[in-house]
């Protein structure tokens, strides 16, 4: 019994991890929709209705997002619609992994070690998934790709 115990401790473990880093990616759609359930809660919709509002917020957040990246050509444009989702979610990876290292360490040095290392893999994997996700396909919307 002890050993089903600790595997399923280190499944559900593993599952908050997961979890935890699918927000952290998503910061700014996530925290974007949190805001604008709150707002609408307390607006006097209920708890359905400012979920449904939330969500949607998060989505079409995320959608336009890529969609405007998608349409830019210049990098430092793409760079500029970029950074509002890649710097919320280093930060979110910084405080997610400084307070789960204080669980285990006592050292603030490490703390702040593997902190910084979360940020960085936190906010790295944001940027790659918001790039990946909204690709510039040549000929999209009518454009022809240029002849070789």
């Amino acid at each position: 019994m002890i050993a089903i115990g600790i595997l399923l401790n280190i499944l559900g473990l593993g599952i908050f991890c997961r979890a935890l880093f699918g927000l952290a990616t998503n910061a700014l759609p996530t925290f974007f929709g949190l805001t604008v359930g709150l707002c609408v809660y307390q607006a006097g919709t209920g708890p359905v209705g400012a979920t449904v509002f939330g969500v949607v917020a998060s989505v079409i957040v995320l959608v336009l997002g890529q969609f405007v990246f998608t349409l830019l050509r210049v990098p430092i444009l793409r760079v500029v619609i970029a950074l509002p989702f890649a710097v919320p979610a280093a930060f979110a990876g910084y405080q997610a992994a400084y307070e789960l290292s204080g669980h285990t360490m006592t050292s603030g040095l490490w703390r702040e070690i593997f902190a910084v290392m979360g940020s960085i893999a936190v906010g790295a994997t944001a940027w790659v998934r918001f790039a990946v996700l909204s690709p510039a396909a040549p000929g999209m919307f009518g454009r022809r790709p240029a002849a070789s």
